[in-house]
């Protein structure tokens, strides 16, 4: 995943995540929501975005990258 100049809201992140959530698994999808429901940094904010940014188009390999990176996230 590239570096993105961009700070994604919220919102973003809640959108993003309900694009993906049919290529989550639902504990998944739960660790996200357990997320956002608390305050987050828009560091946090943009990490979980990106995490979930066209997950669903990644190469077996890129998805498991990411789901260390969420293991890491939401451990």
């Amino acid at each position: 995943m590239g570096e993105c100049k961009l700070d994604h809201s919220h919102e973003d992140v809640l959108k993003k995540l309900a694009e993906q959530a049919p290529h989550l698994s639902e504990l998944r999808v739960s660790q996200f929501k357990n997320q956002l429901n608390g305050e987050l940094s828009q560091e946090r904010l943009n990490e979980l975005f990106h995490l979930l940014k066209k997950y669903d188009l990644a190469s077996p390999e890129e998805r498991q990258e990411r789901e260390k990176q969420m293991d890491h996230l939401f451990g």
